[in-house]
């Protein structure tokens, strides 16, 4: 399957093993979805469950809330991560804090789904990661697959917990990812990271579409420098699974980050961080990143904004090089 139908699988299966499961958002029923993720649940079942929402961000994570408060499993889709900041208080405030602002009296079992990532030449705000931002917020679980098969299971998983998801699903990913994917009922942990490519010189740790571009440098540099460099795909944000990290620092003692999105104060930062407090003993040269720019996402030229194989193998060799 390709990413995009391993999520829309994973859709139709969850709402016919779960009657409570239910879809909102812009263009989700009729039109199925601006990139056909949702195409054929209103048809399977009918407007009460799948039903289109009004261009406002705000209101659909907040109907998502007051859905299940009342005993609903909402999955509510945000058209793109950028558009995401018109529901910021939504999701940063009653969304991430329902639990803790009733003392346990009410959960909010809402996966909020959001397309983001670069190098789609798509206009302004339809490209922008911010998935740092969203790793901050505490009550927040923020997944991000990288495979077909885990876009199907991270989503079940996601799905199924009592307390709200953040599931990122990357733009080049939808039709530019494919693989073999379980079929019926297949769960992928979260906060379980996957060893995408073993190595014994040096890691990438990445997530998302760059695990792709990662695992293409390391095939690269096999190639051409006859090293063995090992790919890490963190797969959840939050929370980090701390133990992996730690194990492929300390196989290789060499580390590049990678994510997409700007360099200052990105989730990159946090891994390094992660890793200069847990592992500082075990690293042979400095943690480098590799990022996109201190700018806005252009909108054209996208390719020059984020990461490539060509910047990932520098950065390696000179990491090798320290």
């Amino acid at each position: 399957m390709t990413m995009r139908e391993a999520i829309t699988a994973a859709l139709f299966d969850e709402m016919r093993r779960d009657e409570r499961v239910m879809m909102l958002g812009q263009d989700i029923g009729l039109n199925g979805g601006v990139f056909r993720v949702t195409d054929g649940l209103l048809a399977e079942f009918g407007a009460d469950r799948v039903f289109d929402a009004p261009i406002s961000e705000a209101a659909i994570i907040g109907s998502a809330v007051g859905l299940a408060i009342a005993g609903m499993v909402p999955v509510p889709e945000i058209q793109f991560m950028g558009f995401s900041l018109q529901a910021f208080h939504q999701i940063a405030g009653p969304l991430a804090r329902m639990r803790y602002r009733s003392r346990g009296r009410f959960n909010c079992q809402v996966t909020v789904r959001m397309p983001f990532g670069g190098n789609v030449n798509s206009p302004e705000l339809h490209s922008d990661s911010f998935d740092a931002l969203y790793a901050h917020i505490p009550g927040l679980k923020v997944v991000v697959p990288a495979t077909a098969a885990d876009a199907k299971g991270l989503l079940t998983a996601s799905i199924r917990d009592p307390d709200p998801v953040l599931f990122l699903e990357p733009l080049r990913g939808y039709r530019g990812i494919r693989d073999d994917v379980p079929e019926g009922d297949h769960v992928t942990p979260i906060g379980k990271a996957r060893v995408a490519r073993p190595g014994s010189d040096a890691t990438i740790i990445t997530w998302g579409y760059m695990v792709r571009t990662a695992q293409r440098a390391a095939e690269q540099l096999e190639k051409e420098d006859n090293l063995s460099v090992g790919v890490l795909d963190l797969r959840t944000l939050a929370p980090l699974d701390e133990e992996t990290i730690a194990a492929a620092v300390a196989e290789t003692g060499r580390v590049v980050v990678v994510e997409e999105a700007n360099f200052t104060a990105g989730l990159a930062a946090e891994v390094v961080s992660t890793i200069q407090e847990r592992c500082f003993y075990d690293l042979e040269a400095p943690v480098a990143r590799v990022t996109g720019f201190d700018v806005p996402m252009p909108n054209a030229y996208q390719e020059f904004f984020v990461p490539d194989e060509k910047r990932i193998i520098k950065a390696i060799r000179e990491t090798l090089g320290a």
